[in-house]
This record gives C-alpha cells, structure tokens and sequence, in this order.
C-alpha cells in the first residue's frame, strides 16, 4: 500500500515513523515532511493546502491511502475535495470533512455542540467587537482567573489566561484589535476549570471508534506552567488518574456523546478526535477539541501503540473498526520539546544544529529543522525537537528524555525542565 502523509511537523514524523513500521506499508510520502522523515519514507515539497499539488500528486505515485497531521488542511477541506474530485473520490483519507474539522476550527461552535449534547464543559459566553460591552458584564460574573479564547485556529496560542479583570480587558481588546487575526473575531470567555489536564484520542470510522493511549502535556513555556502558551513544551504518557474508573467517565461522559452526536448532526466522521479535557476533582470536562492528533503527544501516544497502526488506519478508512483490537505497551513515554529562544513570541531561524545522538530506548523527532544550502542541519521553527524517552518508570524515561536533549546544541536552545514533575507528586 502507498501512503500518502500530509504535514511538516514533530507529530508527522511520530506518524510517520510508526506507520513505517506496518508489514502492510509498500512506500510512505510525506508531504512536505522534514528531515526526520525522510529516515521513513519520501519527502515530496509541496504546499498541503495547495489541493491541486496534492492531487498531482496522489495520482502521480498511485497513492492508496492519505493521512492527514495538520489541523489547517482539513478545516480548509482537503477531505472534500477529494470527495468532490471524481479521479479522487474513491482514495480514502483519514481526517474529517470541513464539516468535522470545525469542532476545531471554530471554539465557538465546539462549545455549542458539547452543550446541545450533553457534554459537561465549562460555562461559556461569545462575543464579538460590536457585543465587547456585553462581553465586560459576563466577565464580571466570573472568579479569576479569565479564561479567553480566540474562536478561530492560532496555531495552539489562542488561549489567555488571566489573573486580573484589568488583564483581562486588555486582552479582550487586543482580541477585536487583531492580535490572532480574523481567528479573535470571535472570543470565547469560559469559567476557569480547576485541575489537572488530559489529552484522550481517539480514532472514528464515524460509527466506531478505538481509544488510543492518553497523555498529559504541558503548554506553558515557563516552568510551573507559567508564561504564554505555546504549541507544547512537553508531553508524558501514561497518565496515572487515567485509571480504569476515570477512563469509563470519560468514555460514557464524553466520547461516545461526542461520536453519537456527530452523527445526530449529521456529520460523517472519519478521522481522530482530541479531546482536551481537565479531571476535576475526579470528573472529566472537555476544555476543547481538535480534529487530529494532538503535538506533541504524538510523539509519546504513538511509542506507547503497540498495534500496527496502519492497520488501524486501514480499518478506519473501510468502516472496520468495530472488529479492532487495540494493544499498548505498558512503558512510559516522555517528551521534552527543544524550542528556538524567543519562543513563541518573536525567535531567529537559521542555527546550525550539532550533536544530535543516538541512544537506546530514546527517540528523536524533527520538528522545526531543515537542510540549508550547504547541507547543514538548521533549525526552522519555533519548536525543533522533540527528545522522548521510554522506559518502565516515569523518572527513567524523562532521564533518557533529558539526556538526550542535553546532546543537542543550538544557538538560543531552551526547554522546560519540570515536565512531568506535577505527575510523579501524584504518583506519591
């Protein structure tokens, strides 16, 4: 089977990696990739919002399957476009139709959709520009912190908690003066839900669905969560409240209202839910969804699947998934992300990267890295690497994590050293 795998970052090569290693797997293309995943298939430079360069394409190279990474294709409709392509329309793709995608796309929408199902949530109002009076009268209501959230995608940095009504207003405003673009034409303003975040995915065939490992990540860039959010700094699976009790809310509570009212709404699923959720005081409440896999959990939820992956896919693509059987590993798996100083607010491209290793039981996937002009590896984004660690224990696996992040250099590096503190408090 060819497969085609459309994005550039820290998660596709995750993806990548691990769909390399199906018996099922003829030639992966990943468009565009990077340079750790060239390791597992064929890099092809296309842009993936480009549809038409895409189709090319997947009729040049007889491509039998198309997996989706990033949010921006689907909630731009790479999915329906294929449908409504007749040379294209029998070539399955794994990711939601536009339809789907904005659970993501759209907070707004997300929240209404959890509240006319059923799915606990925090209280939440919308506002726009010409509704910001309103808008001050329902922060009133609420008890700091302020949680506001640009409606639209934003690259995972929508999201701004504050502490002071006065801080919230100011964000508020520079929401409707444009800070995150037509994404803040709407603003979210929800309740502050106190507890310990979740990541729970799954993947649908739209009747069916199979639960893939969960994980914790870490979105802040200061340590002890302080500071902007970023796209993840950090990420670790298991999750020790994640027990057998905690995971049955979850499902009953939430994936199969979220599944069941998909298809109440009418909306043909074929792809993985993320939901983001936060345990508080042993409940599950979704704080948001998105139409793909998570990054960086990826990157530890894929070494933790001990089932042929592409076989899932596959399964999924064929409305078979009610005949899976997912196994995991018992291992811990750990990442620690290796941003570019300045992140994420304004940081430099362009350093030459040195040291990268090999070490046993860790792995190293490229998120923000290219080759210049004179081959040399450099960096390209705001987060560059992600360093996982797997081990049987929590300390083993963020010690290989960190050992091997400390091998990297490049100029401006920076990464959090508490991820996964927060997890082994619990554990104790």
């Amino acid at each position: 089977m060819n497969v085609l795998l459309i994005g550039s970052g820290g998660r596709e090569h995750a993806i990548a990696w691990k769909i390399a290693q199906s018996p099922l797997l003829t030639q992966l293309y990943i468009a565009p990739g990077n340079p750790g995943t060239s390791a597992h298939g064929i890099n092809v430079d296309i842009n993936p919002i480009e549809f038409d360069q895409v189709k090319e394409l997947v009729l040049s190279k007889r491509i039998n399957l198309v997996v989706v990474g990033p949010e921006d294709p689907l909630v731009k409709g790479i999915h329906d476009f294929f449908l409504n392509d007749n040379a294209l329309k029998s070539i399955p793709v794994i990711g939601p139709t536009k339809a789907g995608a904005i659970l993501e796309g759209s907070k707004d929408f997300s929240k209404s959709f959890m509240v006319r199902h059923g799915i606990p949530t925090a209280a939440y109002q919308s506002f726009t520009s010409s509704s910001k009076d309103k808008a001050k009268d329902f922060l009133k209501t609420l008890k700091p912190p302020y949680v506001l959230k640009a409606d639209g995608l934003a690259a995972g940095k929508g999201v701004i908690i504050c502490n002071e009504f006065k801080e919230a207003l100011d964000n508020l405003n520079a929401f409707f003066e444009g800070r995150f673009g037509s994404a803040g034409d709407i603003v979210v303003i929800e309740e502050f839900l106190k507890g310990i975040e979740l990541s729970v995915f799954v993947l649908t065939d739209g009747d069916t669905y199979v639960l893939l490992p969960e994980a914790k990540d870490y979105k802040r860039i200061g340590e002890g969560d302080t500071g902007p959010n970023t796209g993840g700094m950090g990420s670790v699976s298991p999750v020790p409240f994640a027990d057998e009790i905690f995971m049955e809310k979850v499902v009953k509570q939430i994936i199969e209202p979220t599944i069941k009212g998909l298809k109440a709404d009418g909306i043909d699923y074929v792809g993985f839910i993320f939901a983001g959720l936060m345990n508080v005081n042993g409940d599950p409440y979704v704080i948001e969804y998105n139409a793909r896999l998570g990054d960086p959990e990826t990157q530890v939820v894929l070494p933790r699947l001990k089932s042929d992956f592409l076989e899932l896919l596959i399964m999924a693509s064929k409305r078979e998934l009610s005949r899976a059987k997912v196994k995991f590993y018992d291992h811990t798996a750990t990442a620690v992300i290796l941003v570019s100083g300045g992140y994420p607010d304004v940081y430099q491209k362009g350093k030459e990267i040195l040291g990268l290793s090999i070490m046993d039981n860790s792995i190293l996937f490229h998120a923000g890295t290219k080759y210049n002009s004179e081959e040399k590896l450099i960096t390209s984004g705001g987060r560059v690497f992600a360093s996982v660690g797997i081990s049987d224990t929590l300390p083993d696996a963020l010690a290989k994590s960190y050992q091997l992040a400390n091998t990297i250099n490049f100029e401006g590096k920076f990464f959090r050293r508490d991820i996964g503190r927060d997890i082994m408090l619990i554990k104790k």
